[in-house]
C-alpha cells in the first residue's frame, strides 16, 4: 500500500469535523485539564448531576481529537442525558502503545465514572484499560459501550478480508494502523482484548458492530465472549452500515440515524437502570 501521509490524514479529518452542522447545544461544555495535564472536554446537558460517560474517540491510534468527535459527544450527552468526558489522549506512533491506554485508565482512576464508551480504536482504548484497572484492582466502571471496536491486533477475524475493500475502512489501512500503535508484531496478540484469557469481572457492555465493516468479526466474537466471562451485553450488528456509521452519518442515511437512535436508547437504558 501507499504509505499515508499523517499530516494530511489529520489536518483533513480536522477540516471535515469544521465542516459539519454543530451538535446540539448544551448546559455546560467546558475544556479542562485532567491527570498530569491531559486535556478533556466536559459536556454537561444540565445544570444538574447526571452519570458521568468517559469517552475515547476512534481514528485507528494516529488521528482524531476532541474537535473531531465533538458532534458525537454533544449528541451522546444530549439523547442519554449524561455527562461525558471526552479524552484527548497521547497519539501513535509518535506514543506508541500502551501509551493511550494509560491515558485512558488514568482518566478512568480519576474521574470513576459510571460508563466507558468509544468507537473503533476508541472503543479498544475503554476496553483495554477496563482490563488493566480489573486486574489492578481498581473500581470499574458498570457499563462499557464499544462502537464498532477493535479488539485483536492479529488481524485474523474473516471479516478483514471479506470486508477489507470498498466499505470505507481497508485492510491495508487497518494493518498500517495497528503497526504505528504495535510495532512489534509480537506484541499484538497480548495487546489484544479478544485474546485475553479471561474476561471475568469486566463490565456489562452495550456493543454495535456494522455488517460491511473489517472489524464486524472481532466485534462479535468479543461480544459472545464478554457474556460467556457473565456479564450482561447487549449486542447487535447493524446491517447494512459500515465503519464509523456513528461519526455524522445520521447527516446522510436515515439507516444510520436509525441506528444511532437505537444505540442511545441502549446507553440511556444500562445507564440510567
Amino acid at each position: 500500500m501507499t504509505v499515508p501521509n499523517l499530516g494530511e490524514l489529520r489536518e483533513g479529518i480536522r477540516r471535515r469535523a469544521g465542516a459539519r452542522p454543530p451538535g446540539p447545544a448544551l448546559a455546560h461544555v467546558d475544556d479542562i485539564e485532567g491527570p498530569n495535564g491531559l486535556p478533556l472536554r466536559h459536556y454537561r446537558p444540565s445544570g444538574e448531576k447526571r452519570p458521568l460517560m468517559v469517552f475515547a474517540h476512534g481514528g485507528a491510534w494516529v488521528i482524531g481529537d476532541l474537535d473531531t468527535h465533538d458532534r458525537t459527544c454533544r449528541r451522546i450527552a444530549d439523547a442519554c442525558d449524561m455527562e461525558v468526558l471526552a479524552v484527548d489522549y497521547r497519539l501513535a506512533p509518535e506514543h506508541p502503545y500502551p501509551a493511550a491506554i494509560d491515558d485512558v485508565a488514568e482518566v478512568v482512576c480519576w474521574a470513576r465514572p459510571a460508563a466507558v464508551a468509544g468507537d473503533s480504536a476508541g472503543g479498544y482504548l475503554v476496553t483495554m484499560a477496563c482490563l488493566r484497572l480489573r486486574d489492578a484492582g481498581e473500581p470499574l466502571p458498570a457499563v462499557q459501550i464499544l462502537i464498532c471496536p477493535n479488539t485483536d491486533l492479529t488481524l485474523s477475524q474473516p471479516s478483514v478480508e471479506e470486508k477489507g475493500s470498498g466499505h470505507g475502512l481497508d485492510a491495508d489501512f487497518l494493518a498500517w494502523a495497528v503497526a504505528q500503535w504495535t510495532p512489534d508484531p509480537a506484541a499484538r496478540a497480548q495487546a489484544s482484548p479478544l485474546l485475553a484469557s479471561d474476561l471475568y469481572g469486566m463490565p456489562d457492555a452495550v456493543i454495535v458492530t456494522a455488517e460491511h465493516d473489517a472489524l464486524r468479526d472481532e466485534g462479535d466474537a468479543y461480544a459472545r465472549r464478554l457474556t460467556q466471562a457473565g456479564a450482561r451485553v447487549v449486542h447487535r450488528q447493524e446491517a447494512g452500515l459500515v465503519h464509523g456509521f456513528i461519526q455524522n452519518m445520521d447527516l446522510t442515511s436515515h439507516e444510520a440515524a436509525a441506528a444511532h437512535d437505537r444505540l442511545f436508547a441502549d446507553v440511556a437504558t444500562l445507564v440510567h437502570r
